[in-house]
């Protein structure tokens, strides 16, 4: 991405882009929402929600992948642990919502 950027001769075509990214970010995001939300309907109660262990190895990774990226780690790390706490409490809250429907046929 940096060479594109160094393309730029404005600052408002530097804007331009930066809300292109966001845009395209914002519907990863969405995406990403599409499997946790599967996921806590996969899991059995809200305990299985918080997965500290998941949250070591994606934050390993993500910070690896800022590394080979050329992205700022620090960054990205703090990216990653806003963005996944976010979905951990949306998660929890799914999560409680199921847990209070009745049981199918019951």
């Amino acid at each position: 991405m940096d060479r594109h950027a160094t393309d730029c001769t404005s600052l408002d075509e530097v804007r331009r882009q930066i809300d292109r990214i966001d845009a395209d970010l914002v519907r990863l995001i969405a995406l990403r929402g599409t499997y946790v939300r599967r996921a806590a309907a996969l899991k059995r109660s809200p305990a299985e929600v918080p997965d500290p262990a998941r949250v070591a190895r994606v934050l390993d990774r993500v910070r690896a992948l800022a590394v080979d990226a050329g992205a700022e780690p620090a960054v990205v790390e703090a990216t990653w642990r806003a963005m996944v706490g976010a979905f951990i409490d949306a998660e929890q809250r799914l999560q409680a919502r199921l847990q209070a429907q009745p049981a199918p046929g019951g």
